[in-house]
Protein backbone atom coordinates (compact mmCIF):
# COMPACT_ATOMS: atom_id res chain seq x y z
CA UNK A 1 0.00 0.00 0.00
CA UNK A 2 1.02 3.44 -1.01
CA UNK A 3 1.90 5.91 2.19
CA UNK A 4 0.59 9.73 2.32
CA UNK A 5 3.55 12.29 3.37
CA UNK A 6 2.73 15.69 4.54
CA UNK A 7 6.08 16.79 3.18
CA UNK A 8 5.56 20.86 3.98
CA UNK A 9 7.89 23.80 5.58
CA UNK A 10 6.48 25.32 8.90
CA UNK A 11 7.71 27.78 11.05
CA UNK A 12 8.82 27.68 14.33
CA UNK A 13 5.32 28.86 15.86
CA UNK A 14 3.83 26.78 13.02
CA UNK A 15 2.49 28.22 10.26
CA UNK A 16 2.67 27.32 6.85
CA UNK A 17 2.15 30.92 5.33
CA UNK A 18 1.28 34.38 6.40
CA UNK A 19 -2.51 35.47 6.84
CA UNK A 20 -3.03 36.41 3.24
CA UNK A 21 -0.95 33.12 2.71
CA UNK A 22 2.03 34.66 1.74
CA UNK A 23 5.53 32.67 1.97
CA UNK A 24 7.79 35.60 1.55
CA UNK A 25 9.18 35.48 4.68
CA UNK A 26 10.05 31.98 4.60
CA UNK A 27 13.83 31.49 3.63
CA UNK A 28 14.97 29.29 1.09
CA UNK A 29 18.51 28.55 2.58
CA UNK A 30 21.47 26.78 0.19
CA UNK A 31 22.07 23.73 2.67
CA UNK A 32 18.56 22.57 2.95
CA UNK A 33 18.17 23.15 -0.51
CA UNK A 34 20.88 20.97 -1.67
CA UNK A 35 19.49 18.69 0.07
CA UNK A 36 16.09 18.45 -0.49
CA UNK A 37 17.79 18.43 -4.43
CA UNK A 38 18.99 15.19 -3.97
CA UNK A 39 16.75 13.44 -1.73
CA UNK A 40 13.45 14.83 -2.79
CA UNK A 41 14.24 16.01 -6.79
CA UNK A 42 9.95 16.06 -7.50
CA UNK A 43 9.07 18.28 -5.39
CA UNK A 44 10.67 20.83 -7.16
CA UNK A 45 8.07 22.31 -9.17
CA UNK A 46 8.53 21.90 -12.94
CA UNK A 47 9.43 25.46 -14.06
CA UNK A 48 12.72 25.36 -11.43
CA UNK A 49 13.79 21.89 -12.48
CA UNK A 50 15.87 22.75 -15.38
CA UNK A 51 17.48 25.93 -13.99
CA UNK A 52 18.54 23.70 -10.82
CA UNK A 53 19.94 21.06 -12.41
CA UNK A 54 17.00 18.74 -12.35
CA UNK A 55 15.29 18.71 -15.63
CA UNK A 56 15.99 14.92 -15.95
CA UNK A 57 15.93 14.09 -12.15
CA UNK A 58 13.66 10.53 -11.50
CA UNK A 59 10.68 10.86 -9.23
CA UNK A 60 12.73 9.31 -5.81
CA UNK A 61 10.07 9.20 -3.27
CA UNK A 62 6.39 10.05 -5.13
CA UNK A 63 4.87 10.36 -8.05
CA UNK A 64 1.55 12.27 -7.48
CA UNK A 65 1.08 15.82 -5.61
CA UNK A 66 -1.40 16.74 -3.81
CA UNK A 67 -2.76 20.53 -3.30
CA UNK A 68 -5.62 22.35 -1.56
CA UNK A 69 -6.72 25.77 -3.28
CA UNK A 70 -4.38 27.48 -1.46
CA UNK A 71 -1.42 26.13 -2.37
CA UNK A 72 -2.55 25.23 -6.14
CA UNK A 73 -3.07 29.20 -6.68
CA UNK A 74 0.49 30.99 -6.22
CA UNK A 75 1.84 28.67 -9.50
CA UNK A 76 -1.58 29.09 -11.80
CA UNK A 77 -1.03 32.84 -10.46
CA UNK A 78 2.21 32.77 -11.92
CA UNK A 79 1.45 31.34 -15.13
CA UNK A 80 1.76 27.42 -14.16
CA UNK A 81 -1.69 25.89 -14.46
CA UNK A 82 0.22 22.53 -13.95
CA UNK A 83 2.98 23.19 -11.18
CA UNK A 84 3.94 19.57 -11.21
CA UNK A 85 3.89 18.52 -14.83
CA UNK A 86 6.27 15.74 -13.53
CA UNK A 87 4.03 14.09 -10.86
CA UNK A 88 0.44 13.35 -10.87
CA UNK A 89 -1.62 16.48 -9.57
CA UNK A 90 -4.60 16.64 -7.59
CA UNK A 91 -6.14 20.21 -6.53
CA UNK A 92 -9.11 19.41 -3.91
CA UNK A 93 -11.29 22.72 -4.55
CA UNK A 94 -15.04 22.76 -5.55
CA UNK A 95 -14.65 26.26 -6.98
CA UNK A 96 -12.33 25.73 -9.13
CA UNK A 97 -12.76 25.26 -13.18
CA UNK A 98 -11.27 21.59 -13.85
CA UNK A 99 -10.60 23.24 -17.49
CA UNK A 100 -7.86 24.69 -16.10
CA UNK A 101 -5.37 22.16 -16.81
CA UNK A 102 -6.06 18.96 -18.72
CA UNK A 103 -3.32 17.11 -16.96
CA UNK A 104 -4.15 17.57 -13.14
CA UNK A 105 -7.55 16.21 -11.00
CA UNK A 106 -9.45 18.34 -9.17
CA UNK A 107 -11.44 17.28 -6.73
CA UNK A 108 -14.71 18.59 -5.69
CA UNK A 109 -15.74 16.77 -2.82
CA UNK A 110 -14.46 14.09 -0.58
CA UNK A 111 -10.79 14.26 -0.16
CA UNK A 112 -10.40 11.24 2.42
CA UNK A 113 -12.17 8.64 0.23
CA UNK A 114 -9.88 9.78 -2.96
CA UNK A 115 -6.55 9.48 -1.25
CA UNK A 116 -7.91 6.13 0.38
CA UNK A 117 -8.65 4.88 -3.03
CA UNK A 118 -5.18 6.35 -4.76
CA UNK A 119 -3.08 4.31 -1.56
CA UNK A 120 -4.73 1.16 -2.74
CA UNK A 121 -3.02 2.26 -6.54
CA UNK A 122 0.23 0.72 -7.52
CA UNK A 123 2.96 3.70 -7.76
CA UNK A 124 5.20 5.46 -5.49
CA UNK A 125 4.37 7.20 -2.53
CA UNK A 126 1.47 10.24 -2.30
CA UNK A 127 3.19 13.74 -1.34
CA UNK A 128 0.79 15.93 0.61
CA UNK A 129 2.11 19.32 -0.77
CA UNK A 130 -0.71 21.32 1.71
CA UNK A 131 -2.82 23.00 2.59
CA UNK A 132 -3.76 23.47 6.64
CA UNK A 133 -7.20 22.55 5.87
CA UNK A 134 -6.59 20.02 3.49
CA UNK A 135 -4.10 18.07 5.97
CA UNK A 136 -6.36 18.68 8.69
CA UNK A 137 -9.15 16.59 6.77
CA UNK A 138 -6.70 13.81 5.47
CA UNK A 139 -5.28 13.59 9.06
CA UNK A 140 -6.36 10.11 9.40
CA UNK A 141 -4.51 8.67 6.12
CA UNK A 142 -1.45 10.46 7.13
CA UNK A 143 1.63 7.95 7.33
CA UNK A 144 4.70 10.81 7.76
CA UNK A 145 5.39 14.02 8.08
CA UNK A 146 8.65 15.72 7.11
CA UNK A 147 8.96 19.04 7.97
CA UNK A 148 11.19 21.91 6.85
CA UNK A 149 11.34 24.03 9.97
CA UNK A 150 11.69 27.52 9.25
CA UNK A 151 14.16 29.88 12.22
CA UNK A 152 11.15 32.75 12.07
CA UNK A 153 8.32 33.08 14.19
CA UNK A 154 5.53 34.49 11.95
CA UNK A 155 2.85 35.38 15.57
CA UNK A 156 -0.11 34.39 12.92
CA UNK A 157 -1.14 32.87 9.46
CA UNK A 158 -1.99 29.61 8.00
CA UNK A 159 -1.68 26.35 10.33
CA UNK A 160 0.19 23.61 9.61
CA UNK A 161 -3.15 21.55 9.93
CA UNK A 162 -6.28 24.33 10.14
CA UNK A 163 -8.98 21.82 11.05
CA UNK A 164 -10.90 20.16 14.43
CA UNK A 165 -8.99 18.79 17.25
CA UNK A 166 -7.74 15.45 16.56
CA UNK A 167 -4.72 14.11 17.82
CA UNK A 168 -2.44 12.31 15.99
CA UNK A 169 0.35 10.34 17.64
CA UNK A 170 4.18 10.86 16.25
CA UNK A 171 7.47 9.33 16.85
CA UNK A 172 9.75 11.50 15.53
CA UNK A 173 12.57 9.68 13.51
CA UNK A 174 14.73 11.61 11.40
CA UNK A 175 16.08 15.20 13.01
CA UNK A 176 18.74 17.13 10.76
CA UNK A 177 19.95 20.51 11.41
CA UNK A 178 21.52 22.42 9.03
CA UNK A 179 24.58 25.45 9.34
CA UNK A 180 21.84 27.95 7.99
CA UNK A 181 19.56 27.25 10.97
CA UNK A 182 16.98 24.99 9.10
CA UNK A 183 16.10 21.98 10.35
CA UNK A 184 14.70 19.09 8.75
CA UNK A 185 12.21 16.30 10.90
CA UNK A 186 10.63 13.33 9.85
CA UNK A 187 7.94 12.17 12.18
CA UNK A 188 6.10 8.75 11.56
CA UNK A 189 2.37 8.42 12.73
CA UNK A 190 2.16 5.15 15.30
Amino acid sequence: MRELTYYIGATIDGYIAGPGGEFDRLPIEPDLSAHINAIRPETIPTAFREPLGLADAPNKLYDTVLMGKGTYLPGLESGSPSPYSHLKQYVFSSTLDPALAPDVTFVADDALKTVRELKQQEGQGIWLCGGGKLAAALVEEIDEIVLKRYPVVLGGGLPLFDGPYAPLRLDLVENLSFESGMSLQTYRAR
